[in-house]
């Protein structure tokens, strides 16, 4: 994949992420702080920071239990880790943090 073709991919993620945010029902803000950076910001001060990694072509997420990085596999995006999608394992982070459920769906 090439760099404009990752940024448009990356970048419809990210506006997923943000349109869902702004739906639930947590007391959550979401915002974006610059060219494809997303921050989830939470009651307590906490903060979850999804951005895009152009030159790994990756998105990551920087959350208290931790760094992951997802990794675009024709279909969806996957932890280089364990394969975990992103929406889900973002939904657990959030909805860990935030003690409210979220979801991506």
């Amino acid at each position: 994949m090439n760099d404009s073709e990752f940024n448009v991919l990356a970048d419809q993620m990210l506006d997923r992420i943000e349109a869902a945010l702004d739906r639930c029902d947590a007391d959550i803000d979401c915002a974006r702080s610059g060219d494809g950076v997303l921050e989830i910001e939470f009651d307590d001060g906490g903060k979850i920071v999804v951005n895009r990694h152009g030159a790994a072509q990756e998105i990551w997420v920087a959350a208290r239990s931790g760094g992951f990085h997802f990794r675009w596999d024709g279909a969806v995006w996957r932890d280089t880790r364990d394969a975990s999608e992103l929406t889900a394992a973002l939904a657990r982070l959030v909805s860990a943090q935030s003690g409210a459920a979220v979801s991506f769906d």
